[in-house]
C-alpha cells in the first residue's frame, strides 16, 4: 500500500468516471483524501455526487468540484478554494498526486469534403483540454505551495501519442504533446521532489473509448493481442497509480510507462478480422 500522510490529498481531474474514478476509489481506500474536478450535468452530476459520499464512506476528506477544468477562471477558483481549505479547514493539507484525466477532444478528420473537417478552434480546444491544461494546474499548484514533499504529478495518454485511428489526429497530436509536457515538466521541477510521468493505459473501456467512432474493432484487436485476452481495466491502472505513490517509485520520472498488461507487445493492425 501507499503511504499516504494526515493532510494528503489527491487532486483528480477528471474525477467521477473511468480512470479518474478507480483512482480516486483505490486512494480513498488507502487513506488518502481526495479533491475532485469534474463536468457533469443532471443525472451525471447527482451520480457524481453520490461517488463523492461513497469515498467519503472510506473516512478520508472527500471535496468536488463541478467545473469546466480546462477554463482558467474556473482553475483558479478552485486552487483558491484548496488554499483556504488548507488555512481553515485542514491544516497541513497538500497536493499528493495530481491527476489528469481529462478525455474530452474532437473526434474528426484533418482532412475531408465534407462537412466534419476538423476546424481550428476544435483543434485548439483539444489541445487545450487534454494536453496544456496540465501545465496550468502544476503551475498553479507549484506557484500556491500547495504540492506535498515526494509529489506525484501522472497524465494518462495512449498508444494515440503515436499511432493511427480514423478521426483521431487532433487527440493523437494532444497525446504526443501530453507525453511531452510531462518530460519539460519533470526536467523543470527538478530538485523539488515532484515527479511528473504519463501512463499509456491499453485499451479500456471507458466512456472515452466509447465515443471513438468505430470502436468495437479497436476492442477485438486489444483483446487479441494481449496475452491475457482480455481488455485493460480502470483499476489496472489505478493500482499502478497508486505504486507511483509510494517512496520507493521517487526515481521514476519524465517517462511513459505503459500499463496494458502486454498489449503493445505485438503489433498488429487494429482492422484485422482474424
Amino acid at each position: 500500500m501507499a503511504h499516504f500522510s494526515a493532510g494528503d490529498v489527491a487532486l483528480i481531474l477528471g474525477v467521477s468516471s473511468g480512470f479518474g474514478a478507480a483512482t480516486a476509489r483505490h486512494l480513498a481506500s488507502e487513506g488518502c483524501g481526495i479533491i475532485g474536478v469534474h463536468f457533469d450535468r443532471a443525472a451525471a452530476a447527482r451520480e457524481a455526487e453520490e461517488f463523492r459520499r461513497e469515498l467519503e464512506a472510506e473516512g478520508v476528506t472527500a471535496h468536488f468540484f463541478n467545473v469546466n477544468a480546462a477554463d482558467a477562471e474556473r482553475r483558479s477558483e478552485v486552487v483558491a478554494e484548496i488554499s483556504r481549505l488548507r488555512s481553515e479547514e485542514t491544516p497541513g493539507l497538500s497536493v499528493r498526486l495530481m491527476l489528469h484525466s481529462l478525455a474530452f477532444g474532437a473526434l474528426r478528420p484533418l482532412i475531408s469534403r465534407e462537412d466534419t473537417m476538423i476546424t481550428e478552434a476544435q483543434i485548439a480546444m483539444t489541445q487545450n483540454v487534454m494536453a496544456s491544461s496540465l501545465v496550468f494546474w502544476t503551475q498553479d499548484l507549484v506557484g500556491e505551495n500547495l504540492f506535498a514533499e515526494q509529489a506525484r504529478v501522472v497524465a494518462l495518454s495512449s498508444s494515440g501519442s503515436h499511432r493511427v485511428l480514423p478521426n483521431y489526429g487532433a487527440v493523437s497530436a494532444a497525446k504526443a504533446a501530453l507525453e511531452a509536457y510531462c518530460r519539460q515538466l519533470a526536467f523543470e521541477l527538478g530538485g523539488t521532489g515532484i515527479t511528473v510521468n504519463a501512463i499509456e493505459a491499453g485499451v479500456t473501456d471507458t466512456p472515452s473509448l466509447r465515443k471513438i467512432p468505430g470502436e468495437e474493432p479497436i476492442r477485438e484487436s486489444a483483446t487479441r493481442r494481449n496475452p491475457d485476452k482480455r481488455l485493460t481495466t480502470p483499476n489496472d491502472v489505478a493500482r499502478a497509480i497508486a505504486l507511483l505513490c509510494r517512496e520507493e517509485a521517487s526515481w521514476i520520472n519524465g517517462t511513459t510507462i505503459r500499463v496494458d498488461g502486454g498489449e503493445g507487445v505485438v503489433e498488429l493492425d487494429w482492422r484485422e478480422e482474424n
